[in-house]
């Protein structure tokens, strides 16, 4: 296997979003984006009771591109203009295609907020390519005991294989783009070699803990995110600590991208005409 080379390691530094202290490793200064992956932002781990309840995220919209979640501990309440209820729960993944148009509301459930707990996920935005930026939205939760999982020979590095295919074993959610989400738990002295599809861009993202990424150090709370170069078939990663990781890899579109809050749209123009659509009430609502 010849080896991708990293083109750069970034940081995961605190931003505020409202009330919500989150990390946010992708935009930062430095990295506008990792195509076709718009935001990523870290969430928690947050101590949650009936006297601090941050994340409880009302009613808005959302168009253009794919918001997803990877929730890591705790639980959490989604409700959608589809007329979709679920209750997402630790190591699920919920992946909402926004197309046209949804309105969906989070946040965590009223059982877990009167009994106190630890909640945290990652929430990502993956774009869609402009002909399919209008299609119709959808909604996928998935729980995590039906993911496949893959193991290292050393039996130390289990990898949850969410969505794309990794050595043969599919992913459960159902794809608008090629692309690839893996969830790796690795213990201490795990060694392991992933594959990366030459055509995709990709990212590995440390949770926490201490791992090498060819020969490279990801420390949590220093240097959390690596990108690589598209030069070669995959990376080798060894666990240095037990640690958990979010891989990353998909098709760049190489268009251009107008952002305005919870839009994902290629110009200013659709960028109004979504505004203009929510006003209307085109994008739905949610049940009472």
């Amino acid at each position: 296997m010849k080896l991708n080379t990293i083109k750069r390691v970034g940081r995961s530094d605190f931003v505020n979003m409202g009330p919500i202290e989150l990390r946010q490793p992708i935009p930062t200064k430095d990295i506008e984006m990792i195509d076709p992956f718009i935001l990523l932002h870290h969430y928690g781990p947050y101590k949650i009771d009936e006297n601090n309840n941050p994340f409880d995220l009302g009613p808005h919209p959302h168009r253009g591109f794919e918001p997803i979640t990877f929730l890591i501990q705790g639980e959490q309440l989604h409700k959608d203009s589809l007329g979709n209820e679920s209750i997402v729960k630790s190591g699920d993944v919920q992946w909402t295609t926004a197309g046209r148009g949804i309105i969906h509301s989070e946040g965590p459930t009223k059982t877990f907020v009167q009994q106190g707990g630890t909640l945290e996920g990652i929430q990502l935005w993956l774009n869609l390519p402009s002909e399919k930026k209008m299609i119709q939205p959808n909604y996928q939760h998935v729980k995590s005991e039906d993911f496949n999982v893959i193991e290292s020979e050393d039996g130390k590095i289990k990898i949850q294989v969410i969505a794309g295919v990794l050595d043969g074993k599919s992913g459960k959610i159902t794809t608008q783009t090629s692309v690839n989400a893996f969830m790796i738990d690795i213990e201490v002295g795990g060694e392991h070699y992933l594959n990366i599809p030459k055509e995709h861009q990709s990212l590995l993202y440390l949770l926490n803990g201490n791992v090498d990424v060819n020969e490279e150090n990801l420390v949590e709370n220093e240097n959390q995110l690596i990108e690589f170069n598209t030069d070669g078939d995959g990376f080798k990663i060894v666990g240095k600590a037990k640690s958990k990781l979010l891989f990353l890899s998909g098709k760049p579109f190489k268009e251009k991208v107008t952002t305005w809050g919870p839009y994902v749209m290629n110009t200013q123009t659709e960028i109004m005409e979504a505004l203009r659509d929510y006003q209307m009430g085109k994008m739905g609502f949610l049940p009472r």
